[in-house]
């Protein structure tokens, strides 16, 4: 059964045409279910809403999907929406996902150098009990408590395993990086979002 993906990225990428090589390859197959995948994206229509209006959007764009898969260009790390993007999607649980795409071509025929991988800069660290985690993102090399999400930076974990207990973790450690043509995504990403 295809799931509900949804897609965050630097706008940049979608200007460039990168983004969308990833967003739109399903409709080059026969039928969504071979794809894998619905794209539940939101921002064609975000790009010059205020900041409250935007977090709704996000929100609910989020609705309905498990995956969200965070498409890496040059810049992606930076960006405040995508951070945002990213540990509201931990935070409901979706799994997340890196795809490098500066190794498609853009619409200047040309390829980039990889970015740094998003899912580097954004944290989490759990209470001794396991109770409670705090979010995290990095900020010119220090790591500050993530407060953008509504209740703040800490809530209720429901509980962790023990070996996550008084611990600190960047999510990258828990979630898979790939690279769109060197892993032959267009064939592989239905099963990268399982």
């Amino acid at each position: 059964m295809a799931k509900r993906v949804f897609f965050s990225f630097h706008y940049q990428d979608v200007i460039d045409f990168r983004a969308n090589v990833v967003r739109q390859h399903w409709m080059t197959k026969p039928d969504r279910e071979e794809a894998g995948f619905f794209d539940a994206s939101i921002w064609e229509s975000a790009r010059r809403t205020g900041s409250v209006a935007l977090k709704r959007l996000i929100n609910s764009g989020l609705d309905g999907t498990s995956v969200t898969c965070v498409l890496v260009g040059s810049q992606t790390y930076e960006r405040p929406w995508v951070r945002y993007e990213i540990l509201k999607s931990f935070r409901k649980g979706n799994t997340l996902l890196a795809v490098q795409i500066n190794s498609i071509k853009g619409k200047d025929q040309r390829t980039k150098t990889n970015g740094p991988n998003p899912l580097e800069y954004v944290g989490v660290t759990f209470s001794e009990s396991g109770d409670t985690g705090t979010l995290w993102e990095k900020m010119n090399g220090n790591w500050k408590e993530y407060s953008e999400i509504d209740g703040g930076a800490s809530y209720r974990t429901g509980g962790v395993a023990e070996q996550y207990r008084g611990k600190g973790f960047n999510l990258s450690n828990w979630y898979a990086k790939y690279d769109w043509v060197n892993d032959n995504g267009f064939n592989n990403f239905g099963g990268w979002i399982g």
